[in-house]
């Protein structure tokens, strides 16, 4: 309870197992997503899904830097667990401006996150004090959230759309900071997460990406009345539970908890950018998915709907491939190679083109066959060998 942030590396037998506290500052993006999701549903065009997008990576990064910060300091005591209750609230203002984003809500939003910032400097400040020779990556750090936290503050107040510009810059700006070899925090030595306390964050925050699919299947067929409905869009229903534990199945048999195979600066941000594209792809199939319970077999499945249903479930093969080469050595991805991703991506994007001319029972069948060939694959294929050995 009073013990100051240490660095991992300073402790003899460092815990990868997430805290408690973490945990429960991810039930906060539980209702975010949801209600980004609600968002997307409701503004199906190019306009929606921009700002849908900027909304996911700027919440996604109040998530993930925080979980930086956790992987490499170890701290639990009495002031880290207040100052996170204050940084929940921040998110919890920042959910809540969604459904108004582009109206009044944007001053809660860009305000919450900026105060999310200056807290995160908070955090790094508190470790400079606690551990002397990490004072220069501190240093760098409280310097960037601060100064990034009064851009984002500024960007409240600034008249629309230059408001937009100046939070994506500062966006931009702050990974910036971790990519750029020359400037990159990265290149201290003592800026080295645990990594396996970070593939255990990533994984439980992909499990919350995708079982909001089935919170959004639930509430749909809820609202909808499921004494009301027929029973082909009950078959339709059950068809996108099974395909949000399928993708669940896929990540974690084939990257789930896997570490990077290298310390490189090239790896660890492709590791880190292919999770942020894969929930947001998750995200976009579970809103896809909310379809299946308003139409039958036979009428054409929505064209908004399937556009994200179809790309988004692409984007999520494609980001399979991509940790596949950047997280260590796994044994089902002998079966899931490179030929198996491709032909279901391609079979994902092929579907949009097709689903407009045909009825909902053959785009789902299309559809379900880019997802179920991910895994139908590489489990008959090591059958295969399993049955041979």
């Amino acid at each position: 309870m009073w013990r100051k942030p240490q660095h991992h590396k300073d402790l003899r037998q460092p815990n990868d197992h997430v805290h408690w506290a973490e945990l429960f500052y991810d039930l906060i993006h539980v209702v975010t997503i949801f209600l980004l999701g609600n968002y997307l549903s409701a503004n199906l065009t190019v306009d929606g899904f921009l700002i849908f997008t900027g909304l996911f990576v700027a919440l996604w990064y109040a998530w993930g830097e925080l979980s930086i910060f956790n992987s490499i300091y170890v701290s639990t005591d009495i002031w880290h667990r207040i100052i996170m209750s204050v940084m929940m609230c921040t998110v919890m203002f920042m959910a809540a401006a969604i459904p108004s984003i582009e109206g009044e809500g944007w001053s809660y939003f860009a305000v919450g996150f900026a105060l999310n910032r200056a807290l995160l400097a908070l955090f790094y400040l508190r470790a400079q004090r606690a551990n002397g020779s990490t004072c220069p990556m501190c240093s760098e750090q409280i310097r960037n959230f601060f100064v990034f936290a009064v851009i984002f503050g500024i960007s409240a107040f600034l008249p629309r759309p230059y408001c937009y510009w100046a939070f994506a810059t500062a966006m931009v700006a702050t990974q910036l900071v971790y990519m750029i070899p020359g400037i990159s925090v990265l290149r201290f030595e003592r800026f080295v997460p645990r990594l396996g306390h970070m593939a255990e964050r990533f994984s439980l925050l992909t499990l919350i990406v995708l079982g909001e699919g089935f919170f959004k299947l639930v509430v749909t067929l809820s609202e909808k009345g499921i004494h009301k409905v027929t029973p082909d869009v009950l078959v339709n229903y059950t068809l996108g539970g099974i395909a949000m534990f399928v993708m669940c199945w896929l990540y974690f048999d084939f990257v789930g908890n896997g570490r990077p195979r290298n310390q490189r600066l090239a790896t660890l941000v492709a590791w880190w950018l292919a999770h942020l594209v894969l929930m947001l792809c998750g995200v976009m199939v579970g809103v896809a998915l909310a379809a299946q319970v308003k139409v039958g077999f036979w009428q054409p499945y929505p064209t908004d709907y399937a556009a994200i249903g179809c790309f988004g479930l692409a984007g999520y093969i494609a980001m399979l491939w991509v940790l596949k080469s950047v997280i260590e050595h796994r044994i089902p991805s002998e079966h899931g190679s490179w030929e198996v991703r491709f032909v279901g991506i391609v079979i994902a994007v092929a579907c949009f083109f097709v689903v407009p001319y045909v009825p909902a029972l053959i785009g789902n069948l299309i559809w379900s066959t880019a997802l179920i060939s991910q895994i139908a694959i590489p489990v008959f294929r090591g059958w295969k060998q399993f049955s041979r050995e």
